[in-house]
């Protein structure tokens, strides 16, 4: 795996991170702009290291369902993978079609 793409994937993982700690505050209620985050997340992250967008997906999304499981057993949380897997297929699929990889 190349450095810069190292790089893109903690980057995201801790982009993914601030946005489940963000959606997992008491007094947050706008799940849109949860889901919004991780859309467009996913898809820089997903633009920037196109190599493997299933792991950058995972690695922005995730922490969402694991928090959300861990504190209340809301097992619906795992929802949250599908924005995750569309924007970060959405940025491999500009990368690769503009002549970017």
């Amino acid at each position: 795996m190349k450095k810069i793409s190292i790089i893109v994937l903690l980057l995201a993982t801790i982009t993914g991170w601030a946005i489940a700690w963000i959606d997992l505050r008491p007094n947050w209620d706008d799940t849109g702009i949860s889901v919004m985050m991780v859309l467009l997340a996913s898809a820089l992250f997903g633009y920037l290291s196109p190599q493997k967008p299933w792991l950058t997906a995972l690695v922005v999304s995730v922490w969402i369902p694991l928090a959300s499981i861990a504190i209340s057993n809301n097992f619906g949380a795992l929802i949250a993978l599908i924005p995750g897997f569309i924007g970060a297929y959405f940025g491999y699929f500009v990368k690769t079609r503009t002549g970017g990889r």
